[in-house]
């Protein structure tokens, strides 16, 4: 009888199995969260601990491929030296740059073609077009009307993310359940309370997203215009390898790469899982 009146009342085993199950769940995502993260771990030294054996025995060409070893040792002489600082900030700079004004750019030209449907339809043609473009291929294009100079870099950028994230999110708009947007309607709602309430709160995830997208996008932009024209910058010291056959410097100027991406997209990736603990 004791039992039962423990259950009734709220108390007891019964009350906190819900409570337990929740406990033994999050103990599993953060062993699970911890198991992939140290299979990676282990997948990556595996990687560098096979690429160096195989450099320092002579089984790879260590001219073409080096070895892990050497780059970190020709890295820390620049970085010593004070003459690898300078091209990691300026490529890290203007990707920051592309990145963030290729997301505003392509979210605000989502905005527009979602606020017009004639719009919309007019430009639909347009879009598919530049999408379908190799849009590095403007490159040089952008060196001649802009000059040899950052912008041209930045200008290389947008072309790349700006479309993608236009796409993107105003595919994410025009998915948004319309009779949300039908209530706000009848209450009296414009169409700019519509979009404010409804539509710009629901593609917050989608446009978060996007910014995953566009950190590799930037970067793949800021590269492709620092070999055009940079004399600066990490995609320069790339070049710069490949014309004095350093390619240790070309696989240095790519690890730091790896790196500051992998610091931009973790740091994305941290942002959205916080927007969805709050949503």
């Amino acid at each position: 009888m004791s039992d039962i009146t423990g259950v009734a009342g709220g108390g007891g085993p019964a009350a906190d199995l819900p409570r337990r199950v929740l406990g033994a769940h999050r103990k599993q995502l953060r062993r699970t969260a911890a198991l992939v993260l140290l299979t990676q771990a282990a997948i990556l030294a595996a990687f560098l601990a096979l690429w160096e054996i195989a450099g320092r025995n002579k089984w790879i060409d260590v001219l073409l491929f080096s070895y892990p070893s050497k780059i970190v040792k020709l890295l820390a002489g620049k970085l010593a030296d004070g003459s690898l600082m300078p091209h990691v900030w300026t490529t890290v700079l203007e990707t920051g740059a592309g990145f963030l004004l290729g997301t505003l750019l392509g979210t605000g030209l989502a905005t527009l073609i979602w606020w017009s449907p004639f719009l919309a339809r007019v430009l639909d043609p347009y879009i598919v077009v530049a999408n379908s473009m190799p849009k590095v291929a403007l490159g040089p294009l952008f060196i001649v009307g802009l000059g040899p100079n950052v912008m041209s870099i930045i200008a290389t950028t947008l072309a790349v993310t700006v479309v993608i994230t236009t796409l993107v999110v105003f595919t994410s708009f025009k998915e948004v359940d319309g009779n949300l947007i039908k209530v706000v309607r009848m209450f009296g709602g414009t169409r700019g309370q519509s979009f404010r309430k409804v539509i710009l709160p629901a593609s917050v995830p989608a446009i978060v997203s996007t910014l995953k997208v566009n950190v590799g996008l930037a970067w793949v932009g800021v590269i492709v215009g620092e070999f055009l024209v940079s004399k600066q910058g990490l995609g320069y010291l790339i070049i710069y390898g490949f014309q004095v056959f350093n390619f240790t410097l070309v696989l240095g100027s790519l690890f730091i790469i790896a790196i500051v991406a992998t610091v931009m997209y973790q740091a994305v990736a941290y942002a959205e899982r916080k927007f969805q603990r709050r949503s």
